[in-house]
């Protein structure tokens, strides 16, 4: 997409970064009954701006407008000395999809985690995301591993 900017977030974003947390949680089952608390989300946005936090935030803007976003966060692994990358969250508006604004999302967060020191990059995405993993087919490999969970 011409003239397209990936940045960091500012708090001047937050009108324009609320409705595109809200669709990607809306994807995910998390809307209406089941919507995350707000606090989670006014908890989530105060991250960003915490430089004790390893919590961050990408969008991407084109004409003064945001088409998407991207959260990732850096952890410690028992299996490297690096700090990994876990690329959390992607989301992009409906009119923005298939037009290289998620591949360009997630090329940012490549070299976020790389100026960082991370050994990889890593995400998940549910197993009926079909849309999306024809992309990440494209920018990565698949681990092999499942994810498990028990929710307390």
């Amino acid at each position: 997409m011409a003239d397209l900017v990936i940045r960091p977030v500012t708090r001047a974003d937050r009108e324009q970064w609320l409705p595109l947390w809200d669709g990607y949680n809306a994807f995910y089952g998390r809307s209406g009954d089941t919507a995350l608390d707000p606090a989670v989300t006014a908890m989530t946005w105060s991250r960003f701006f915490d430089a004790y936090e390893p919590v961050h935030c990408l969008v991407a803007e084109q004409g003064g407008h945001l088409l998407g976003l991207t959260h990732y966060l850096f952890h410690r692994s028992t299996t490297a000395i690096e700090p990994s990358c876990y690329l959390q969250d992607l989301f992009t508006t409906a009119q923005a999809r298939g037009k290289g604004v998620g591949r360009a999302l997630i090329e940012a967060v490549y070299a976020e985690a790389k100026a960082a020191g991370a050994s990889r990059v890593y995400w998940q995405t549910h197993e009926t995301n079909a849309t999306a993993m024809r992309l990440y087919d494209q920018v990565a490999e698949k681990s092999g591993f499942l994810v498990y969970r028990k929710l307390l």
